[in-house]
């Protein structure tokens, strides 16, 4: 395989990275920050929003942007965005509802967002290779 055959895989695992990085950082940030902090405050716990846990998520943003990359070789669109959205977010879901750090009050407005979120990545992912 050539080097030019890395190029665009490569782009569009760095695009996609951007777009869920904002969408990440938007949702979370602007607007459902309130319903974070509020209820890890009645855990007695402070919601964390230092700068490592910033680029934890930007490593998160990217290795889910990569998984999105190699599911999207396989299925659709549509097929990619749900096998993507069900991994990335689903089963993060069902480990901090499990744990009991998830506001449960956030999914009517993170389902929707999140859903968003993984077919942009994976149209992003589509169209440029």
């Amino acid at each position: 395989m050539s080097s030019m055959n890395y190029v665009k895989p490569l782009v569009a695992v760095i695009l996609a990275t951007i777009w869920i990085s904002i969408s990440e950082f938007v949702r979370n940030e602007f607007l459902l920050k309130s319903y974070w902090t509020d209820h890890y405050e009645s855990l007695g716990l402070v919601f964390p929003s230092e700068p490592v846990n910033g680029a934890i998520w930007g490593l998160w943003s990217l290795l889910y942007a990569m998984g999105i990359y190699f599911i999207s070789k396989k299925f659709s669109l549509w097929q990619t965005t749900f096998i993507a959205w069900w991994l990335g977010f689903v089963l993060m879901w069902v480990v901090t509802g499990n744990m009991l750090v998830l506001p449960f009050s956030i999914l009517p407005y993170a389902i929707p967002l999140s859903v968003l979120e993984a077919f942009i990545a994976s149209l992003i992912i589509k169209k440029v290779t």
